[in-house]
């Protein structure tokens, strides 16, 4: 049998986490909902739903077999496809964008249609891959009338300035 010890570190710990803990749906709240649409069959989809709630976002998974469809209906232009689509307020988010980009496009509310991060790079956010390095992508920024620009640029999910 193991034993037990509490220490002084650890209970600092417990508290200050316990202290968050009312936070966390204040957090949540407070942020706008992010409806993903995805293929039933895709996991790595999933694995960006966890990790944009883990940012604090609400979420919501509609399932659809159609996605080509579905982003020819909410106008995801084919060259920046990926394999899901998610909606937050008027904004879409194309791929597996990373959650300080959706923070960052929220924060500075740009005129455009939304952030996308074409094809599956390695390392982004639902891409992890153990024992594979992370790829270096850009996520874009897209509007109806001018072509893609960067907007961000990470190393797996780090960003790189």
């Amino acid at each position: 049998m193991s034993e037990f010890h509490l220490t002084r570190r650890s209970v600092l710990t417990l508290v200050s986490m316990a202290s968050l803990a009312p936070a966390l749906p204040a957090l949540a709240q407070s942020r706008p909902l992010v409806t993903v649409y995805k293929d039933p069959s895709c996991g790595c989809c999933g694995a960006w739903v966890k990790h944009i709630a883990a940012a604090g976002f609400p979420t919501a998974v509609q399932e659809t077999a159609d996605m080509t469809a579905l982003k020819a209906r909410l106008g995801v232009p084919m060259t920046l496809a990926s394999c899901h689509t998610a909606k937050v307020g008027s904004y879409l988010l194309e791929g597996h964008v990373p959650a300080a980009a959706l923070e960052k496009l929220l924060t500075e509310n740009p005129d455009a249609m939304g952030l996308a991060v074409p094809g599956m790079p390695v390392g982004s956010p639902g891409m992890e891959v153990a024992g594979t390095p992370p790829e270096r992508y850009d996520v874009l920024l897209f509007a109806k009338d001018r072509p893609p620009r960067p907007y961000m640029r990470f190393n797996g999910g780090a960003e790189i300035q």
